[in-house]
């Protein structure tokens, strides 16, 4: 069971890792997180941190944010993902796959992926922003 009802249309042929749609419920309250990156605690990206350890800290601040607010994986409806080498991810999706599931569980949401050519934190390799939708509050 999923907080969101899923839209997949057969046209657009069967997403993997990802949902091509997910209708909230009505009411909910929406969660917009700020692109995350995985800072340390001076909120830097120190050099030399690994492509698949950028992407596991960088989501699992996002989730961070989302549970401050009462949400969890299950209440995330839309990741975008930036990367700044496209060879580097494609070379991790075996890894990326493990990593995911640690922080996401089942939940797959509507997913863009989109390399850029640099991210705001200069040893930045991934940056994560996520969109939830929370159940509306009780009474």
């Amino acid at each position: 069971m999923t907080f969101f009802d899923v839209v997949n249309p057969e046209a657009l042929g069967q997403p993997r890792g990802w949902n091509n749609g997910m209708v909230a419920p009505a009411g909910g309250r929406i969660v917009f997180v700020a692109g995350q990156v995985a800072a340390d605690g001076t909120g830097r990206v120190p050099p030399g941190v690994a492509f698949i350890d950028q992407f596991g800290e960088a989501l699992r601040r996002s989730l961070l944010v989302v549970e401050e607010a009462g949400g969890g994986p299950e209440h995330v409806g839309r990741l975008t993902v930036y990367v700044s080498d496209m060879d580097a991810y494609r070379a991790s999706l075996g890894e990326l796959g493990a990593v995911y599931r640690t922080h996401m569980g089942r939940s797959y949401p509507a997913m863009a992926l989109v390399e850029v050519s640099r991210l705001v934190e200069p040893h930045a390799l991934v940056e994560i922003e996520a969109t939830a939708v929370l159940p509306a509050p009780e009474g």
